[in-house]
């Protein structure tokens, strides 16, 4: 009976260090010697996975193409683009990057941000970080209209003499983050709320629209800011960093498909925070599937062939 039970206790174990092995996602049936694009979890990642996907099928209709979309996080598609199961990352933020993967400083100067993940990845990864798609998906403390409105809040440094009276919901990680967490919060803008409840960040919407919270901390294109008329308070102090968000690829990628960089780049600049907010919206109010998001705004733009694009050694 005792080696049985011993039996069925390494069973589990070993099952565990064998799937620990290979990254969620990805199986026989991706294909490493085409282009394979990495995605995520949330609603944006997949958008933009789709929407590179859209892309390269239209001009590379004779390319492999494949997809990992179920990623939950930076550090697993930065993973995926090592270990060699990926060469194509959709959606990478400058901010996570830069204190993720490379493990540097927060950076508050966007152009500063960016330039240092460009280098990094290049010494380090031998990746081609992208320019951005034009919008940034960061922190964001949010009120409802009516409140903004009554109380004249445009910014966060417009709720100082409010906030002692104020009940804030944030993300739970946030509480302990170094560099733009909660102690920096206070130090950055001399304020505290009169309490704070941490909680799962996709639930501070909910509590903000139900009266339960009067502020919360949410991510600036989350399609529920659009769909609960909510108000994005300006950062004006730049508490949190430049989050801007960048397709990336491998060199090899690029050296295989050199018409992946034209691509790429024809999607620079193309979408606001705005617009990213509306698709997402799409997706998570109107139930809309992402690809058929992506899809659209690809053939409403067109492709994007008449854009004309310079190469990125043109611009060094």
């Amino acid at each position: 009976m005792k080696n049985r039970f011993k039996k069925w206790l390494l069973f589990p174990l070993t099952f565990l260090l064998l799937a620990a092995c290979s990254l969620p996602g990805l199986g026989a049936s991706v294909n490493n010697e085409g282009i394979v694009i990495t995605g995520g979890t949330t609603t944006e990642m997949q958008v933009l996975s789709y929407m590179v996907r859209g892309m390269v099928e239209h001009y590379l209709p004779d390319a492999s193409v494949d997809m990992v979309n179920n990623l939950g996080s930076s550090t697993l598609n930065h993973q995926a683009m090592i270990g060699g199961d990926a060469n194509v990352s959709a959606a990478r933020y400058t901010g996570t990057s830069l204190t993720g993967e490379l493990g540097l400083d927060p950076l508050t100067d966007p152009v500063l941000a960016f330039d240092t993940v460009v280098k990094g990845f290049d010494e380090r990864f031998n990746q081609v970080w992208f320019p951005s798609y034009g919008f940034a998906n960061t922190y964001a403390f949010l009120v409802t209209r009516e409140f903004a409105e009554e109380n004249n809040l445009e910014t966060v440094s417009d709720l100082v003499a409010l906030a002692p009276k104020l009940r804030a919901g944030v993300d739970n990680s946030w509480m302990e983050r170094e560099g733009d967490g909660y102690e920096a919060f206070k130090e950055t803008y001399g304020f505290d709320f009169q309490r704070v409840y941490p909680m799962q960040v996709g639930l501070v919407y909910d509590a903000l629209q139900a009266d339960e919270m009067d502020i919360v901390l949410g991510y600036s294109t989350d399609g529920r800011i659009a769909s609960y008329g909510l108000v994005v308070l300006e950062d004006d102090l730049q508490l949190f960093p430049p989050y801007d968000a960048s397709p990336v690829a491998t060199k090899e990628i690029l050296e295989a498909y050199p018409e992946l960089e034209t691509i790429l780049l024809k999607l620079e600049g193309t979408v606001t925070d705005e617009m990213m907010q509306a698709m997402n919206y799409e997706v998570d109010n109107d139930l809309v599937e992402a690809q058929t998001v992506a899809q659209t705004f690809l053939e409403e733009n067109n492709y994007f062939e008449d854009k004309e694009v310079t190469p990125l050694k043109e611009r060094k």
